[in-house]
């Protein structure tokens, strides 16, 4: 929603994987909020300890809105929640529905599943957020991978 938090934190998970992968110099990445609450504002202090206790720094990163063009630009449009994936889907035109999904579709552990909003909570709820959305980058990375091969060429 506001883009401190939850988003953050995967797309510092998600770098992290690329970047274990080699990727990193290949694949653009880049977090969200369906809401303005927090544009230009860095993640939470509180999503930043706990990416950073992970071996990933997401303190450069800032708040903002998704834009039209990100649907354009982007080939996978991953919402935290439903209510952020219906958000998404009512905002894109009719051709880039198929690029939206929860981030969670790509997860093992908690397939299908809302990640929780840890913002008003403790230091579990971080922990667990980080534990979901680190889950789903490491599918997330093998989706990718196996789409890869499977081109030709």
């Amino acid at each position: 929603m506001g883009n401190i938090c939850r988003s953050p934190m995967a797309e510092g998970a998600f770098a992290k994987a690329l970047q274990s992968a080699g990727l990193d110099t290949q694949i653009l990445i880049d977090s969200a909020g369906t809401h303005d609450y927090h544009v230009g504002d860095a993640p939470d202090l509180r999503a930043q300890r706990t990416a950073l206790s992970h071996g990933y720094d997401i303190s450069a990163l800032r708040g903002r809105q998704v834009q039209d063009s990100d649907f354009e630009r982007f080939d996978y449009i991953l919402a935290m929640d439903s209510q952020n994936l219906h958000n998404l889907t009512r905002r894109a035109n009719v051709r880039h529905h198929h690029k939206i999904r929860l981030l969670l579709s790509f997860s093992r552990r908690f397939p299908n599943l809302d990640v929780p909003d840890p913002y008003y909570g403790g230091q579990q709820g971080f922990d667990q957020t980080l534990d979901m959305v680190e889950d789903a980058a490491q599918g997330l990375l093998k989706a990718i991978l196996e789409q890869r091969r499977a081109q030709p060429g």
